[in-house]
């Protein structure tokens, strides 16, 4: 496959906190999850000096985007409160805010409220909906009010229900048409700036993940650019073997397919690795010129 044909039509630029992002060469998004019960990094980052300390590093590996998470959305996570949630940003944005003043943020939730709480009050610069809008009636609304991206994720069910025997006539095209909708409302909304998510491992068995990622090229002709989260998922160490700890070799893998198939943003745990895959892939790419 030639890689300069996965993104043919894709638009490769949005704006974010004033500046103008290009995807070009694709970005690399840290995850910060200030959650008790993520899947892998759960209780890591609870409290101010270690956020500050992962956000410090992450930045300095070469992130692009730090995507900060509040409530957990592994499979059978409880749903916290909006309340609760807000309390855990305040603590991580005020002091990312504070140390790194310039970083771009991303929130991830799929509350109105909270959105626009963390855009007023800290500058986030980007939302990161697991529900691509859809579980919230005010979300579009308020993105379109405070003009930043969202990044629209597709899930089957929820994190209660996802993994309980998703099914698909055909998943690539079950999303295009998923997709193509989100799109179409955030459109009439007035919202310029879309990212688009697959959901690896949201509703998705480890047969539906691998086909997508096969073919995640036929997400481009939407012409979003295209988010891939795949770092240390059960696609990867059910795969191979292990547990989320074993994954990251797989992960860097998997994460240099998405790219050769199109994907211009990597959510990822591990920026280091992640900007050293992106690195090679601008290599790889320059070289068929």
């Amino acid at each position: 496959m030639n890689s300069k044909d996965t993104f043919f039509s894709s638009k490769l630029t949005i704006t974010c906190q004033g500046r103008l992002i290009d995807f070009s060469n694709p970005r690399i998004m840290g995850i910060l999850n200030v959650t008790p019960d993520s899947f892998y990094d759960g209780g890591r980052y609870t409290n101010e000096p270690a956020i500050l300390s992962r956000v410090s590093v992450m930045l300095e590996q070469g992130a692009d985007i730090v995507d900060v998470g509040a409530g957990s959305s592994r499979p059978g996570a409880s749903v916290i409160t909006a309340e609760e949630e807000k309390s855990r940003l305040k603590m991580a944005l005020s002091a990312i805010r504070r140390e790194f003043t310039d970083s771009l943020i991303s929130v991830d939730t799929f509350r109105a409220d909270v959105a626009e709480y963390c855009i007023k009050e800290f500058g986030a610069g980007m939302i990161n909906d697991i529900s691509a809008g859809r579980w919230d009636d005010r979300m579009l609304p308020v993105i379109s009010e405070l003009k930043v991206p969202i990044i629209m994720m597709h899930m089957q069910g929820n994190p209660q229900t996802m993994q309980n025997n998703p099914v698909y006539e055909d998943i690539v095209r079950d999303l295009i048409g998923f997709f193509a909708e989100r799109a179409a409302a955030a459109k009439l909304h007035g919202i310029a700036d879309v990212i688009i998510d697959p959901g690896f491992g949201f509703g998705k068995t480890i047969q539906h993940n691998f086909q997508l990622l096969r073919e995640l090229n036929l997400l481009t002709m939407l012409g979003m650019p295209i988010m891939a989260g795949l770092s240390r998922k059960s696609m990867v160490y059910k795969s191979i073997g292990g547990k989320p700890e074993d994954a990251l070799i797989g992960t860097t893998v998997l994460n240099t397919l998405a790219l050769v198939n199109g994907a211009r943003i990597l959510r990822v745990h591990d920026v280091k690795e992640a900007f050293e895959a992106v690195r090679l892939f601008s290599i790889y790419s320059a070289a068929e010129n």
